[in-house]
Order: C-alpha cells, then structure tokens, then sequence
C-alpha cells in the first residue's frame, strides 16, 4: 500500500518545478479539471486553463528565476500541507531585478490523487516590501487582502 505523504510529496514537488519552469500545461495537469489555485497575490484560478494562464502570464509575467523549496509535507489522502521556501527575481516596473524571498505553507485538498484547491499562507507584506513598494501601496494591499479574508469567512 502506498503512503500517502510520499504521493503528495511527488505530486506537489510536480507542480511547483513545473511553475519555476514556466510550464503552465504541466502545473494545471496537477489538479482535477475543475480544481482551483488561490495564489496569495494574485487570487483565485478555477480550471486547468485558468491555472495555465496564471503561471504563464501572471507569474512568469511579472518574475524570472523562480525557486520553490518544499519541506515538512504531511498528507492523509484527502487534505495535505507543505512548508515551502520561494523566491524569484522581479519584472514588474519599479523593481526589475529585485531578488524576493519569503516562507509559507500550503494547504492542499485532494481528490483522486490530484489537486482539488491549492490555497497558502504566507505574509505578503514582506514579499512587497522587498521589491520596494512604497508604504502607502503596502497598506493598501494588505488592506484589500484582509477585506478578502473577512469575505471569505462569512
């Protein structure tokens, strides 16, 4: 019988070197057809293609030379979590060349041993202060987030 931490290890180790790739195809192949990935930044993408496009054009869109370090994952089958370390040079106007680091966790749920909603936590505000945004972009920002938040638990 396998273990099921060993198979979300391979699965996820799957997407995320897909993602530092650039290989949006290879990244929405991870989830069912219908699966959803709520990226920190950027929000949520539901379906295959949706998640495609976010890799392909949101994240390589903005970022080059990605690194998505995994450690700590745990997995019963149906809900898994993973510590991770990412960091990526910036593209966006303002802070080209800007090397970003920060640590978060994933929460994953799973269905037929594929992804059904990739969601993490991370904190954004050190991620925007690193590409030097200015303090008053910084509050806004995590403002909107918090309000998202408030959403989402009602």
């Amino acid at each position: 019988m396998s273990d099921p931490t060993t198979e979300f290890r391979a699965l996820i180790e799957r997407m995320t070197q897909a993602i530092c790739r650039g290989d949006g195809a290879a990244a929405a192949a991870c989830f069912i057809p219908e699966g959803i990935y709520h990226d920190g930044f950027y929000g949520e993408f539901h379906g295959r293609e949706a998640i495609r496009g976010m890799v392909e054009h949101h994240f390589h869109g903005h970022a080059r030379d990605f690194s998505w370090t995994l450690s700590d994952t745990l997995s019963d089958g149906r809900l898994a979590y993973a510590r991770y370390a990412f960091s990526y040079t910036a593209t966006i106007a303002g802070s080209e060349e800007q090397r970003v680091y920060f640590s978060g966790i994933a929460h994953v749920r799973l269905e037929n041993g594929l992804i059904a909603r990739y969601s993490e936590v991370f904190d954004r505000g050190v991620a925007l202060a690193q590409m030097h945004f200015a303090p008053e972009r910084i509050a806004k920002s995590l403002a909107r987030w918090a309000g998202e938040e408030i959403k989402a638990q009602k």
